[in-house]
């Protein structure tokens, strides 16, 4: 499977300011999952759903972002709820099609896009 390097999106807010970098050893990692064998896609967004790298075209970009990102929101909130000394690390969504891997962060989520197929 080919994979499209790393890009900025295209629809980050121009003149945004952004309080994250990511760093080279966050970019390495990124390229490690996105050479994975299952791996479809990997985006990075900040906690309002803007995307900040990826490597999947901008329209999927913009909607998984926008979707993963109010998805992380709530589901944080219900752990809270649930016992507010705790967090959500990691969140797993599997449909028919896909796998979305969400890791949360104080600045941004990551997530991966796989195969469901070949997930397993």
């Amino acid at each position: 499977m080919d994979h499209a390097p790393m890009t900025m999106a295209k629809s980050m807010a121009p003149g945004a300011t952004q309080n994250l970098e990511l760093t080279s050893e966050m970019d390495d990692v990124i390229k490690r999952i996105q050479v994975s064998k299952n791996v479809a896609g990997v985006m990075v967004i900040n906690n309002e759903g803007i995307p900040l790298k990826t490597t999947l075209d901008n329209s999927t970009t913009v909607q998984y972002g926008g979707m993963v990102s109010q998805l992380a929101e709530r589901a944080k909130s219900v752990i809270r709820d649930l016992d507010p000394t705790n967090e959500l690390t990691f969140l797993r969504v599997k449909s028919m099609k896909h796998e979305v891997l969400i890791a949360p962060d104080e600045d941004f989520v990551l997530i991966v896009l796989q195969d469901a197929g070949a997930a397993e």
